[in-house]
């Protein structure tokens, strides 16, 4: 009996451990978080547009999540003509997704002007929050 007691408590134990996890991976994903100034990758091979904000999506045919990525990031682009909007495919570009660290589908950048990172997001970023990161790169 003490022993189904124990493997009862260590289940329970390792379900509300597991359970714990998942709610803190779900919290970070699509949100987008600034990156550090300091640490830039080189976003050249990239083939950003010159002079102008772009959005950069990782994604992939066999990506679920990066048909909703899609979605977000045209309906915010179109709203914002300035803002240019690239999608590699991660397959067809694996030393792009190497050079970025993309570790993860759907994974999202945000350039400023000059070609440097300043957002980055691995899940699908929600459209307000995109517009918020996007506005002051305009001015």
């Amino acid at each position: 009996m003490s022993t189904l007691v124990i493997a009862g408590a260590a289940l329970i134990t390792a379900l509300g451990a597991a359970t714990a996890a998942g709610v803190l991976v779900n919290r970070r994903s699509g949100v987008l978080r600034e990156t550090d100034a300091g640490a830039q990758p080189d976003a050249a091979i990239l083939g950003l547009p010159e002079k102008r904000p772009t959005v950069v999506h990782f994604t992939a045919q066999w990506c679920g999540p990066c048909v909703s990525v899609r979605r977000v990031v045209e309906q915010v682009c179109s709203a914002l003509p300035d803002v240019a909007h690239l999608e590699i495919d991660i397959d067809a570009n694996p030393a792009a997704a190497k050079q970025l660290s993309v570790l993860s589908l759907p994974t999202t950048f945000i350039f400023d002007a000059d070609g440097r990172q300043r957002y980055r997001t691995a899940g699908v970023p929600k459209a307000a929050d995109l517009r918020q990161a996007l506005q002051p790169l305009l001015a």
